[in-house]
């Protein structure tokens, strides 16, 4: 969608189809100039919402032969007071689309949050009021100093509690308890502002992040404002990890924050080197920063806009009275950037940081839209949500279709949310995911389908995954994820030249590539995983899976992997190189023969020959399996660096195993951030 702005003329007047956008602009100016002139008379708007405005009435005007149209923000912070939100009156056409970007150059910044000032030192902690907050108007649970991201007070200062006992239900609430027992000392009922302490309750594959309704210190009891799972799952089961997190008394730690709501003071423990009168601090204001809103009942699209390298930063999200508890990968948390009913738009070249959040959503009725070697770092809960969470009741109109996220860099998310999704592409079709990086989440890197099971009709179909890089994934705090995680029948999905390196569940599940339940009619080939918890390759259960050409090295559990028997074909694993050092090469349930496993080539590098689900490899050959396959060192490049490409004398090409065809960016990501949570040893 390339587009040019020039200047239409007519017998009458000229007339300028290009505005720009300036923190030294003036909203009572043309916004024609990209600069104020000497006078101070014209120049560029100040706001966005006004060169909005300006494009709408251009629109508007009869004689106007449609030309594109485009918006220049001149470099500089913008704070946003509401977010910007984009309806049809917005749209362009194909003929003439519409572009709001940078100006060449410059580095403009549309900021959700609000600069803390006013600070005054006492014994060493920095302290504000903010009226606002005092007020009841503005609460935040987030602060960025310098733009890093600070925490608020937690205990224990390292590692975990772990929950003493579990408490039934009450009896409205199915499975799902609104309390729990702890051990002595742990939550206390005279903490300063008790309801504003939350507990953050670790479960399986999600965290609940409860508000405290009271405490009864002679049962040892907390009981909370909601309940732990709206899905059903589990109640708070005794043995599970928990934090307690924004507790005043532990205010302790250099880097460490506390708002007191009922007086509007917060105050903040600097780190060495920080000054009050010199450190940027933001506290996020906004829950969104940008929605495009199309009228899905009217038919009435946002249609051909293009954000180009625009910066959007600092996204707020409060835990709402009853808790947060999302049933899986987070799907209830909003994002910076939402859209419902748009169609070929795009984002290039933008940022999202500093987010409470998900960073972009594209919903209902949302297709033909890109997003373009974007980066997306330091999000609240996961990178991109597409599609519904699912198919029922989604007609053609509403479905998600034909989003594009290609050469997007995705690091360091779940900072509050842990089970936050780097790509969670839900039901949604003929969708291509590519050449991405999605580094240092908590829960899965891309996640693909969301129908349970074979029975439910699925718009999860076409996909294409290709060539990402995915890696550090799980890191400990979260179980039963992979790099890669598919749900439900998916015809035509494609998973092919991605890397998924460093995936490590807490409890168990940390794959590669896992298809779990349904999943059924994906083709998994030129993929390599490597320094996975669990196998490189686990299929739960699912119908009709293709997994061809993948390389599965250095797995800590087994290199492959299958769970349940099927009356039908599981799926057929053929021309594979499986490397390893560590245990057996395959576990599970292998008995029901309702698979193909053939042609592939085994590798453990103390040269010991695989043991297969309890079998040794003469036993798993005449059982029917590997007949063709062999054992024998593949002839790497260098494995131990994660070069995988196959030397001349390789013994693959005999098996059919052709080159590995992956184009993902492993280059380290251009973001880190510190742990938000404790490591597995407790750090």
């Amino acid at each position: 969608m390339a587009l040019a702005c020039v200047i239409v003329h007519t017998t009458d007047r000229a007339v300028s189809s290009t505005f720009y956008v300036s923190p030294q602009g003036n909203d009572a100016w043309s916004g024609k100039l990209a600069a104020p002139n000497a006078k101070k008379t014209d120049g560029p708007y100040a706001t966005v919402t006004r060169a909005q405005q300006a494009v709408r009435e251009l629109k508007r005007e009869e004689d106007r032969d449609p030309q594109p149209i485009c918006v220049y923000l001149r470099g500089g912070t913008y704070y946003l007071p509401e977010p910007l939100v984009f309806t049809p009156e917005d749209a362009g056409t194909a003929a003439a689309p519409i572009l709001y970007a940078a100006y060449a150059g410059e580095h403009p910044v549309l900021n959700g949050g609000t600069p803390i000032t006013g600070w005054r030192v006492v014994d060493k902690r920095w302290e504000t009021t903010l009226p606002e907050v005092a007020q009841g108007k503005w609460n935040f649970i987030q602060l960025f100093v310098n733009g890093e991201r600070r925490y608020r007070p937690r205990l224990p200062k390292q590692g975990y509690f772990t929950i003493a006992g579990q408490v039934p239900p009450p009896p409205d609430a199915l499975k799902a308890s609104d309390s729990f027992i702890f051990h002595a000392g742990e939550i206390r009922p005279d903490w300063a502002n008790l309801r504003d302490v939350e507990v953050l309750a670790f479960q399986v594959w999600t965290m609940a992040r409860m508000r405290i309704a009271d405490v009864d210190d002679a049962q040892l009891r907390v009981r909370f404002t909601g309940t732990s799972c709206p899905g059903n799952w589990w109640g708070f089961e005794k043995g599970k990890r928990f934090l307690v997190e924004n507790v005043r008394e532990a205010l302790s730690a250099p880097g460490e924050w506390y708002l007191d709501r009922p007086t509007g003071v917060l105050t903040y423990l600097p780190r060495p080197g920080e000054r009050p009168d010199t450190a940027a601090v933001i506290a996020p204001r906004l829950d969104r920063l940008l929605e495009l809103r199309g009228d899905v009942e009217a038919h009435r699209w946002v249609e051909y806009l293009t954000f180009r390298g625009l910066d959007f930063q600092y996204v707020n999200w409060v835990t709402p009275p009853r808790g947060e508890n999302s049933p899986q990968a987070e799907t209830t948390i909003p994002a910076a950037i939402t859209a419902m009913g748009a169609r070929n738009c795009a984002l290039e070249r933008c940022t999202v940081a500093h987010t409470g959040t998900y960073g972009i959503d594209w919903q209902s009725a949302c297709r033909d839209n890109r997003v373009e070697e974007c980066d997306l770092y330091d999000l609240g809960a996961g990178g991109m949500k597409i599609g519904n969470a699912s198919s029922r009741g989604v007609t053609e109109e509403l479905a998600v279709e034909r989003i594009s996220v290609r050469q997007c860099r995705l690091v360091g998310g779940g900072r509050l949310h842990p089970a936050g999704v780097g790509i969670w592409l839900g039901c949604a079709s003929n969708c291509t995911l590519a050449r991405n990086q999605v580094v240092d989440f908590y829960y899965s890197g891309i996640s693909v389908g969301w129908v349970w099971g074979y029975d439910e009709p699925s718009r999860a179909h076409d996909n294409l995954i290709a060539s990402n890089y995915i890696a550090r994934i799980g890191q400990g705090v979260m179980s039963d994820m992979g790099g890669i995680y598919t749900l439900g029948v998916s015809p035509g999905t494609v998973i092919q030249g991605n890397v998924v390196d460093d995936v490590e569940g807490l409890e168990y599940g940390g794959w590669g590539i896992y298809f779990d339940e349904g999943s059924s009619g994906i083709i998994a080939t030129d993929n390599v995983t490597s320094r996975t918890s669990s196998a490189g390759f686990f299929q739960h259960y699912g119908k009709d899976n293709v997994v061809t050409n993948n390389v599965f090295s250095f797995a800590k559990n087994g290199q492959i992997q299958r769970s349940r028997m099927e009356p039908h074909r599981s799926f057929t694993f053929e021309r594979n190189i499986i490397y390893w050092d560590i245990g057996p090469a395959a576990t599970g349930n292998w008995t029901d023969k309702q698979y193909v496993i053939d042609h592939n080539l085994y590798w453990r590098t103390d040269d010991d020959l695989p043991v297969c689900a309890g079998k040794t490899w003469e036993e798993w050959q005449q059982q029917g399996n590997d007949t063709h396959s062999i054992v024998a060192d593949p002839g790497f490049v260098n494995p131990a660096k994660g070069d995988y490409r196959l030397l001349p004398e390789s013994p693959a090409a005999g098996l059919g195993i052709h080159p590995l065809r992956s184009q993902a960016d492993t280059s380290p990501a251009p973001f880190a951030a510190p742990r938000a949570y404790p490591s597995p040893g407790g750090a």
